[in-house]
Formats: C-alpha cells, sequence, structure tokens
C-alpha cells in the first residue's frame, strides 16, 4: 500500500482487480478545498487510458511488475515460449498478451516481458527491429528511391509498405510501434 503523495510516472496500481500504470501525475492544491491529485491512467492490459482524480493522502494499492529481459524461443500452438536469460527458466506466454508484437519476433531475439504474480502482462520489443524481406514484386525500369511504395512480406510473414526500388532479400528495419519502415540495413 502507498499513498497518493507517493505516485510517480510508471507506478503500477492495483484499482478494482485490475492492473493501471501512472502515466502523468498532478499534486493541485487548490485555494479554497483540499488537495487532491489528477492522474492519468493507463490499463497494463488493454491499454485504454483514463483519467482519475484522487484526494491527497488517501491509500492506494500497488502492485509489483517484474521486467525481465527474455529470449524468444519458440511457439507453441498458441503460446509463445520465452525464456529468462538469467535462470533460463522457461515461460510460456499467450498469444493475446504478445499481440502485435508477433509480427516482429524471430527466434532467439530479446524482448522484455512484464510480469505479475507469476502471470505475463505484456510483451515490449525494442523500437526498431532488422528483418528479412522474403518476397516483394520485382521493380520497373524507372523507378525511384522517392516516390511509391510497395507492399513486401517480411520473414515473419508480416506485410509492410517498402519504397519501389528493394527487392527480396534485402534486410530493412522496421518499427515495432506502427510496423512502418525506416530504412535499409547494409551488412
Amino acid at each position: 500500500m502507498a499513498t497518493t503523495n507517493d505516485l510517480k510516472n510508471g507506478t503500477v496500481l492495483k484499482i478494482d482487480g485490475q492492473l493501471w500504470t501512472v502515466v502523468e501525475f498532478q499534486h493541485v492544491k487548490p485555494g479554497k478545498g483540499g488537495a487532491f491529485v489528477r492522474t492519468k491512467l493507463k490499463n497494463v492490459l488493454s491499454g485504454k487510458v483514463v483519467d482519475k482524480t484522487f484526494n491527497a493522502g488517501l491509500k492506494v494499492e500497488t502492485a509489483n511488475v517484474d521486467k525481465r529481459d527474455m529470449q524468444y524461443l519458440y511457439k507453441d500452438g498458441t503460446d509463445f515460449i520465452f525464456m529468462d536469460t538469467a535462470t533460463f527458466d522457461q515461460l510460456p506466454v499467450a498469444e493475446a498478451t504478445v499481440g502485435d508484437a508477433a509480427n516482429f519476433l524471430l527466434e532467439n531475439q530479446s524482448a522484455l516481458v512484464a510480469t505479475n504474480e507469476g502471470v505475463p502482462l505484456y510483451v515490449e520489443l525494442p523500437p526498431s527491429v532488422v528483418l528479412e524481406i522474403t518476397y516483394t514484386e520485382p521493380g520497373l525500369q524507372g523507378d525511384r528511391s522517392t516516390g511509391g511504395t510497395k507492399p513486401a512480406t517480411l520473414e515473419t510473414g508480416y506485410e509492410i509498405q517498402v519504397p519501389l526500388f528493394l527487392e527480396a532479400n534485402t534486410r530493412v528495419k522496421v518499427d515495432t510501434r506502427d510496423g512502418s519502415y525506416l530504412g535499409r540495413v547494409n551488412d
């Protein structure tokens, strides 16, 4: 348990059985009446953001979220199997928990896995990853580096838009937040 005076960005609270991360907070002391804390909370599982106001000094329940660097090993049915790089313990993470990160996960890749009481909450990838294009239509004479884009399938099976001049077997940098093409990688 903590009080609203102890709130910081990144603190995880347990409210009505759900986990919420403090995105931002502000202590407000109006000229008349008691002080209060205005917060913006993000639901850890759904990503929903809400504004909530607490009276100053109110006790709130905090949750312990353990973030660990883990290595993605393989997919087993609908579960993704991650290994703790420190203890070598394996942790199955449900497909729904992995979410869009599955589009950019390759075997042996590192990711940050957050757990609460042994239950995986979410998987966080680095801001960008390097993947290989396995299929894209060939470029045509006159295609320029500026201008249009075409669809390209990555080695994970995910499809992104790339410039017209790129070909199959090219390694590209991809933004894991929105799946956008960031540039070509020369080995």
